[in-house]
């Protein structure tokens, strides 16, 4: 029988098969996964994006629903809607396609706010609520989003509260000059999905994501967080820094991480590696910051440079288990 780190490697491994090149991106969107949070990416259309979430969804034996957001998408086309039934004088709830495991949300950024906010509540408690009438919806439960560019055509800005409500922002970035020549040579970018092997169901899925959750934590990374979190509020170039629920998913991603390299316990790297995916997206910059052009990354860097890591950072036992 697989243990869970087996499970992990193996998972990824399968992804691999469709998504090629991105083997950084795929480990911190199945961490993603594994700590319980969603997963926003921003790019240009074309890179893949879709790709990533059929196969995860595929490898993960998830039930997955996929919406094209356009401006004239309604939040009921998301959520569902009540219908009164004649003959029995009661209204019935019609599900939406939020109703499944994983729901791919495609360039969210090009609906309308109303829209995008729809998502809000079930993101944060995972139950839609009709007409006064909470539904909960499947576990696990993952959106996974996409959205083009800043200043693309035809774009709305997601609101501060909706981008504080995605786990990690990533970007998968142009294929290299390889994965390019096979495409170009008429290999479909999404060739491999059918090949994709089952590895997990939704309630192995969910005994790992239990997992993750006891993997240990020293005192001494908990306070370096906070103090990579304190200095995003307090940077010259920051309006509005990370909050309590960005602190909250720098600790579950810092595990989640530990976790795919095969620990059950967090190091100072596993914060390092995972703190901009994290942060960069929650971060709103001042006039200061646009006028000197300096970018969140940038800032983000800054931090981690300044912020010093702690040396301690396990008990006197045994972690190798």
């Amino acid at each position: 029988m697989a243990t869970p780190y087996e499970c992990s490697e193996y998972v990824i491994n399968e992804v691999k098969k469709a998504v090629k090149g991105k083997d950084e991106c795929i480990q911190k969107a199945f961490a993603t996964i594994l700590a319980r949070g969603h997963i926003l990416i921003e790019d240009v259309p074309g890179v893949g994006k879709t790709t990533l979430a059929m196969a995860f969804s595929n490898a993960m034996g998830l039930k997955n629903q996929r919406v094209q957001f356009t401006p004239d998408v309604m939040p009921a086309d998301i959520l569902g809607f009540s219908m009164y039934k004649k003959e029995t004088g009661t209204f019935e709830y019609k599900e939406g396609p939020i109703m499944c495991n994983l729901f791919l949300a495609d360039e969210i950024n090009r609906t309308s706010p109303k829209t995008q906010s729809a998502l809000l509540e079930v993101m944060e408690e995972d139950v839609v609520t009709i007409d006064g009438v909470r539904h909960p919806v499947p576990k696990p439960f993952i959106v996974m989003a996409t959205q083009n560019p800043k200043g693309s055509a035809g774009t709305q800005l997601l609101p501060e509260s909706q981008l504080d409500r995605f786990m990690i922002c990533l970007s998968m970035g142009y294929p290299d000059m390889e994965n390019e020549i096979e495409i170009a040579k008429g290999k479909s970018i999404r060739q491999g999905i059918e090949e994709i092997r089952g590895i997990l169901n939704p309630e192995a899925l969910i005994q790992m994501q239990d997992v993750v959750e006891n993997v240990y934590m020293h005192d001494h990374i908990y306070t370096y967080i906070c103090k990579l979190v304190q200095a995003t509020r307090e940077n010259p170039y920051v309006e509005l820094g990370l909050s309590p629920r960005g602190t909250i998913a720098l600790v579950r991603m810092a595990k989640a991480w530990a976790f795919i390299r095969e620990r059950n316990y967090v190091t100072p790297g596993d914060v390092y590696q995972v703190f901009k995916d994290v942060g960069k997206h929650r971060l709103v910059l001042n006039t200061k910051a646009r006028v000197s052009h300096v970018t969140e990354d940038a800032i983000l860097t800054d931090i981690l440079t300044k912020v010093k890591q702690p040396t301690t950072y396990m008990e006197k036992k045994d972690y190798r288990g």
